[in-house]
């Protein structure tokens, strides 16, 4: 059963600007998601297609982001096939537990000027 989907698109620029700001990048990503995006020339593009997944994440969730939850506390991964995927931590994997998340569906896509993300959960 589908509980929520979102979607979220975001101005590549939007967040360049903000990547190189001290303490942005720890408070948005994880420490993973930091060392995949640094490794690219572009990586705004991929900063911001994970910041786009995020948002959609929360809003899929149904409470949008709310104080309690860290955006960092979502976390967007590849798996061996290069399929992006959504691994939760904290309260943010709490509150999915709780809920009775099954499934996180991730598709996203930039680039040079935009990136979007949606994504859809699924409960039992």
């Amino acid at each position: 059963m589908i509980w929520g989907i979102g979607i979220d698109i975001i101005e590549v620029e939007r967040v360049a600007q903000k990547v190189d700001k001290p303490g942005f990048k720890e408070r948005v990503f994880t420490e993973k998601e930091i060392a995949y995006c640094d490794t690219f020339h572009l990586r705004a593009e991929r900063y911001a297609a994970r910041f786009a997944a995020k948002e959609a994440f929360f809003k899929a969730m149904g409470t949008g982001w709310m104080g309690s939850f860290s955006f960092n506390e979502v976390e967007i991964v590849h798996n061996p096939a290069g399929k992006p995927e959504i691994v939760l931590h904290g309260e943010v994997k709490q509150f999915a537990a709780e809920q009775a998340f099954v499934n996180i569906q991730l598709s996203m896509s930039h680039i040079k000027e935009t990136a979007a993300a949606f994504v859809i959960i699924e409960k039992k």
